[in-house]
């Protein structure tokens, strides 16, 4: 039987019938007509980020500040003309519509996934704990692909009106801002955000003051405030160190994501897991499941296991209990590429917060056995290893893709209690679909981004894309192509005249990233088993591709490489000195400060694809699931989502699913596959037009490209997933008779 804290006897349990409410003051103070309050809580909902009339609104309201910011905040807070704007029956009329969807979206849950399918079986909502939360360009607390899945996954759970909270730090000086330099160097800016400018709120506590949590550590207590960000439906808690009631020395605990210091880190993912829990704690919440996304927030586990020991448990009785309802994500294939803490580090920073001899009112956690339930696989007792310790302290745990499920299996099976699910990630559609390719699908196909839930039941429109005139489906697709293009060569421009460039070079750029060439595009983290520099492997045969005068091509990168990566860095290095080579100049391009903006603009605009890392370092990838759903083509290794994902005739394939020990023969051999894959199959497709100057045949695969994405790799499908095979189950729920959850391809 489970044994629940005092604090778990007085919670009232209410059903989960109406949106989570976090009692809360905006951070900015600013007054508004009678007539337009509502545009108060619209600006702090993020629901504005992936709904594209409301933030044409905000920008009809001040476009130069919405351009600069892309944050209704800075547009509500600044003098506005309002007597202009309240005399403007279409701004009204626009103004009005736009709330009203806001507040039926925000009303209709009970018509969602969820409630239609699992209503009632979650008496409290799941916790969801992350170390950073990729929601919107302008609120920069994220660095890549795990912050951006944790973004689409709160978007989703407000979609499917799931009761689920996210948890996270409010990073005041977020992830690194990048410029590269004349020389290809990557140089690393950290700007300081001001909470008053950002749609973020003061959570309350109980007794209606500003909430701040606790946390005993090293010879002193270290306090967190509390904000919270409303996604859709769902908040995210963010625990935040910068205030006045702790030292100096601890308020920058928070201030950097991923921060290179070990015990720095070490006191951040403290802050996070144990700090978490007593956020929640203190706002009367008792969550029916605990999602632990990736290995950083870890402590929640030991900090829930110290709650209930302190309440009268036996120690194993509490690790048995914490385990029954936590589930764990695990983001890396690589035992190595997890998170690890010197064993003697946990028993000085951690130590006195958990330690103690285990017997029941206590408190205390003995830290040797915290670091026994850490030890990874090479058995190193020198090591506290995050993910072996979430592995065995989890209920389910799941990879990331169906390949990732297979390596993650061989890597932990003798740490792991049970096999590791594949739930292979998902994208969000209505915030990565650009507007021309999504304004196309609601007027031919009456698609519903926000609800592909709904449209399994009407009929799964996105199966009849053959309906879509060639035509039409190639103009929109021309049309994110030149927004691609403009977008990139206003970025270019201003990096070039940063480093001197001539005159008539800055005049040139004019006609960089030319619509009518073949564009490919590569970006993501430059970690160097993502090996971006391969096609440079044979610099004059891709030199003559670049250039051939009847079928040209163009290649657009970005990417970033953390601070402490050197042979990342390198990797930029090359491929910048590279794209300034005589032979290539004008045909390779490199974006720096790549973000979700620039992700965007990439996903959407670009014709093809290409991502070829090492075979299966590659957990699962999910840039090529957002081009795939805006009809780019992927051109890939077959790792990660893109070995379940491609099914012949949707994409290409680079090499097969064999792997050389030798990685140098490995690398050569998938270049000259990728070379002749992109001479013989995807040159020639683009350039064959019919009469009409049409490509008929790659705007065929541009329709299987997003018919094969669209549900199969969306948020929705993923969310539904982990449901039904993860949430329900540590919720205690028993999984339905029939699942409306899709089965994963290769399981029964």
């Amino acid at each position: 039987m489970r044994r629940v804290s005092t604090a778990d006897r007085r919670y009232d349990g209410h059903r989960m019938s109406q949106p989570i409410v976090v009692p809360s003051i905006h951070a900015a103070s600013f007054r508004l007509p009678p007539q337009l309050e509502g545009l108060r809580r619209l600006a702090y909902n993020f629901w504005w980020s992936w709904h594209p009339r409301a933030q044409a609104l905000f920008s009809r309201i001040d476009a130069h500040t919405w351009t600069t910011f892309r944050n209704p905040i800075p547009i509500l807070t600044a003098p506005v003309a309002w007597d202009a704007l309240l005399d403007d029956p279409v701004f009204m009329a626009e103004c009005e519509d736009v709330l009203a969807e806001f507040e039926r979206y925000m009303a209709d849950g009970h018509e969602s996934w969820f409630r239609r399918h699992h209503d009632g079986q979650l008496q409290h909502p799941v916790a969801y704990f992350c170390a950073e939360y990729g929601l919107y360009e302008s609120l920069a607390i994220y660095a890549g692909g795990l912050g951006i899945l944790a973004g689409d996954h709160m978007k989703a759970a407000s979609d499917l009106a799931l009761p689920l909270m996210g948890v996270g730090l409010m990073y005041r000086n977020g992830y690194f801002r990048q410029q590269i330099d004349a020389d290809g160097h990557q140089e690393h800016a950290y700007p300081q955000y001001d909470p008053s400018h950002l749609p973020v709120s003061r959570v309350l506590g109980r007794d209606g003051e500003p909430l701040n949590v606790s946390v005993p550590l090293v010879g002193r207590d270290v306090t967190a405030t509390v904000w919270t960000v409303q996604v859709g439906r769902v908040p995210v808690l963010l625990l935040d160190t910068d205030t006045p009631l702790n030292s100096e020395a601890d308020r920058p605990i928070s201030h950097i994501l991923y921060v290179r210091g070990r015990e720095m880190r070490l006191h951040q993912e403290l802050i996070l897991g144990v700090g978490g829990v007593r956020a929640l704690r203190a706002l009367g919440i008792y969550p029916a499941a605990w999602h632990v996304n990736e290995g950083h927030s870890a402590f929640l586990l030991a900090e829930r296991t110290r709650e209930l020991v302190e309440d009268g448990a036996e120690l194993e009785a509490a690790l048995r209990d914490v385990s029954r309802n936590s589930v764990f994500t695990i983001h890396t294939p690589v035992a190595a590429g997890n998170e690890r803490f010197d064993a003697d580090l946990i028993r000085r920073v951690a130590g006195p917060l958990f330690d103690g001899d285990g017997r029941p009112g206590t408190g205390g956690v003995p830290v040797e056995r915290l670091l026994e339930l850490g030890r990874g696989v090479d058995n190193d007792f020198g090591q506290f290893d995050m993910t072996a310790f979430c592995l065995r302290l989890s209920n389910g745990a799941n990879a990331v893709s169906q390949l990732h499920g297979q390596t993650a299996n061989d890597t932990w099976r003798e740490i792991a209690p049970r096999p590791i699910l594949a739930v292979t990630n998902g994208v969000h559609p209505p915030s990565w679909t650009g507007r021309a390719i999504r304004n196309l699908l609601e007027r031919r196909m009456g698609a519903n981004l926000d609800n592909l839930d709904a449209a399994t039941a009407a009929g799964r429109w996105w199966e009849r894309l053959d309906q879509v005139p060639d035509r039409e489906l190639w103009e929109a697709h021309r049309r994110q192509r030149r927004e691609l293009a403009i977008f990139a060569r206003r970025r270019l421009r201003r990096q070039f005249a940063r480093h001197g460039e001539a005159p008539a070079t800055l005049e040139a750029i004019n006609g960089a990233l030319d619509p009518d060439i073949l564009t490919i595009g590569f970006a993501r983290r430059f970690a160097t088993y993502k090996r971006a520099a391969m096609l440079f492997a044979d610099a004059e045969r891709l030199s003559r591709m670049l250039w051939r005068a009847d079928r040209p091509i163009q290649i657009v990168f970005a990417g970033k490489a953390h601070p402490g990566d050197r042979p990342g860095q390198a990797v930029i290095q090359e491929i910048f000195e590279r794209s300034r080579s005589a032979n290539l100049r004008g045909r390779i391009y490199i974006l720096e400060d790549y973000d979700i903006r620039v992700g965007w603009y990439l996903v959407q605009g670009v014709d093809v694809w290409l991502n070829n890392p090492r075979r299966p370092l590659e957990a699962s990838g999910t840039s090529g699931m957002k081009a795939a759903m805006n009809g780019a083509i992927n051109l890939s290794v077959l790792d990660g989502w893109w070995d379940e994902g491609w099914t012949g005739d949707n994409g290409w394939a680079i090499g097969g699913r064999d792997s050389n020990p030798d990685e140098g023969a490995q690398d050569w051999a998938d270049a000259q596959d990728l070379y002749r894959t992109l001479e013989t199959e995807v040159i020639p497709l683009y350039y064959e037009r019919d009469e009409h100057g049409i490509p008929a045949g790659w705007v065929d695969l541009m329709r299987k490209s997003m018919a094969s994405s669209l549900w199969r790799f969306s948020t929705t499908r993923m969310l539904e997933e982990y449901v039904e095979r993860l949430y329900l189950p540590a919720a205690g729920v028993a999984a339905p008779a029939v699942s409306t959850a899709p089965t994963p391809a290769g399981e029964p």
